[in-house]
């Protein structure tokens, strides 16, 4: 009856991650490392997880002699987030 959630996405890092790419498709590590309130070590150890997966693609550049890291969702990782949340919504209607 119920789904198995995506161990994957069932991080709350993770899954806010997703969430804050899904909207705007490609993000900088710093916009998302402010926008998740997280920690850098954290979130790059989280980022690496999604990138693992293949939810996310990872570019890692010099931009001003700085480095810049940018987070893209990948198909796949579309995929998985609906996925995960057509889940939810069925764990929802459950009691209704």
């Amino acid at each position: 009856m119920f789904k198995e959630l995506d161990p994957i996405l069932h991080s709350q890092l993770r899954l806010a991650v997703m969430s804050l790419l899904i909207g705007v498709k490609e993000a900088d590590f710093t916009f998302i490392r402010e926008k998740t309130n997280s920690t850098a070590g954290n979130l790059s150890v989280q980022v690496q997880k999604l990138k693992d997966a293949g939810y996310i693609d990872v570019v890692k550049q010099f931009k001003d002699n700085y480095p810049q890291t940018t987070c893209k969702v990948t198909p796949e990782g579309i995929l998985a987030f609906e996925n995960y949340v057509k889940a939810l919504q069925e764990y929802l209607k459950v009691g209704n």
